[in-house]
């Protein structure tokens, strides 16, 4: 199994492979981002060349870091259980929108805010529901003569060059505010995301993709060691190959790009809000420990902060709806 991290040691961050309990450094100068640049084939070429035979410090002397620094970061919605579930929460009504199952959907989160696991997350100014979403990442890597445009599902399915755990950390009451506007969300999401503990290169799943493509592989979440929800990645609607491939139409996905499954059917809290009627169980607040574990890639684990307490909304000036502007006259 191939592991690409990021890590900091000794007060510098480096990047490379990890192997059992051991990091094996790139050498200096190359990152995360190079290996995306080279591709899969080559990038298991050189974790052959570099683990064993590179620096190696232990595991647990480093502090993890986010695998990768995102070019970009599209959020799919993929789980039908999950849209049930959580439209109850966020709109008050049952069932899902028959536009869902028409074509994937995604938005674009802010890859300026990606953490790592162990980082300490706050909750954002304003916010009183905060929650977290349990996610699978694909992320896309270079293929030699492609440009990333317009991709069939078998050219998407070679442009996953691996996976990673992500977490979107999600303030519920502003999103709810977001939503009714028609647009977004913003402010209920771009605060945080996680990412990690590191990619796993996607070889090491090929053999376990089912007769459609899906990924039959376990995803959980705990908060303060109590189970919240399982589920596996194949109960997505579309697999990720679509998912990359419907990304492509009209657009591009390159090197670094991050796609995210959505949450997982009860992979957060807000959807069991809509199936329980009540905020049961109660929103995340400052010292709860989120735990999220994905079979075959492993854990990430964050820590609850302080809410940062600003006015952070800004309403609306009523204006008047001239089309022409007024004479401007100057006393003397």
């Amino acid at each position: 199994m191939v592991k690409i991290a990021r890590w900091n040691h000794d007060g510098g961050t480096e990047s490379g492979f990890v192997d059992g309990g051991t990091c094996y450094a790139l050498p200096a100068g190359q990152g995360v981002q190079d290996l995306l640049d080279a591709g899969l084939e080559e990038t298991l070429r050189r974790a052959g060349q570099t683990i064993g035979s590179a620096p190696a410090v232990p595991l647990a002397e480093v502090r993890l870091l986010a695998p990768l620094v995102p070019a970009t970061i599209r959020d799919f919605v993929a789980f039908e259980e999950h849209v049930e579930g959580v439209r109850k929460s966020i709109d008050g009504v049952a069932g899902v929108v028959p536009e869902w199952y028409e074509a994937p959907t995604f938005y674009f989160t802010n890859p300026h805010t990606v953490t790592g696991t162990g980082e300490l997350i706050g909750i954002p100014a304003g916010c009183d529901d905060l929650d977290f979403e349990t996610e699978v990442a694909a992320v896309v890597g270079r293929v030699p003569g492609s440009d990333g445009r317009n991709l069939t599902a078998t050219e998407a399915h070679r442009h996953i060059f691996g996976y990673t755990v992500l977490n979107d950390w999600s303030a519920r009451d502003l999103q709810r505010r977001e939503m009714k506007v028609g647009l977004g969300p913003c402010k209920g999401k771009d605060f945080a995301n996680t990412l990690g503990p590191w990619i796993v290169t996607a070889d090491e799943f090929e053999d376990l993709h089912d007769a459609e493509g899906f990924l039959p592989i376990s995803m959980s979440v705990e908060v303060n060691g109590e189970a919240i929800g399982q589920d596996l990645l194949s109960n997505m609607g579309w697999p990720f190959a679509e998912l990359v491939a419907y990304a492509s139409q009209d657009s591009v996905v390159g090197p670094g790009d991050v796609l995210g499954s959505g949450t997982c059917g009860s992979g957060c809290l807000a959807e069991l809000w809509g199936r329980n009627g009540s905020k049961t169980p109660p929103p995340l607040k400052t010292g709860d420990v989120v735990r999220m574990s994905v079979e075959g890639i492993g854990s990430i684990e964050n820590t609850v902060g302080e809410r940062r307490n600003a006015g952070a909304r800004v309403s609306a000036r009523q204006r008047p709806r001239n089309r022409v502007a007024s004479a401007v006259t100057s006393g003397t």
